[in-house]
């Protein structure tokens, strides 16, 4: 009897590393696409070019242009409302938060090196660029286990060609 009292205890706690583990993999997956999404949003954000500096022969990032892309691209990869809510089929469960948007510039020289001590994140820039940091949450599947929460950052420049 003590042997069927083992292996039914062994059985569940297989099963529950099993299901810790299947809740990491499905945490690592969801930091990848929000990477890649923030990535997108960043390079789709530093490719909106002024057009009255673009006249003048100046090559200048539209703030207003780049942070409307930019949310554009986070909701749509992410599958966000206006908001930064997840909607329906969106691989997110919390709200995604942009901590820090800023577009640098050729009104600084380059190149430009971006510190943001608050996130701990240093770039350095060779032309104009725009940096963009999010705020996503993991709620895990096990609630005694606390929610993974990342600070995911990137940076993107201006393509000249």
């Amino acid at each position: 009897m003590y042997k069927l009292m083992l292996i039914v205890l062994m059985m569940t706690v297989w099963v529950s590393v099993h299901f810790l583990q299947t809740d990491e993999e499905m945490a690592m997956k969801l930091l990848y696409q929000s990477k890649h999404a923030l990535n997108r949003a960043a390079h789709a954000a530093s490719q909106q070019l002024d057009p009255i500096a673009m006249a003048d022969g100046v090559l200048r990032i539209d703030p207003a242009a780049a942070e409307a892309a930019a949310a554009a691209y986070l909701q749509a990869n992410l599958q966000l409302d206006a908001d930064g809510n997840p909607l329906p089929n969106s691989p997110v469960r919390e709200r995604v938060t942009v901590l820090a948007f800023e577009v640098i510039n050729n009104d600084r020289s380059f190149p430009y090196t971006y510190r943001n001590p608050q996130y701990e994140y240093e770039a350095t820039l060779e032309r104009p660029g725009v940096v963009l940091i999010i705020h996503v949450v993991y709620p895990r599947a096990f609630t005694l286990l606390g929610p993974i929460e990342w600070d995911i950052k990137g940076i993107s420049e201006l393509t000249v060609r």
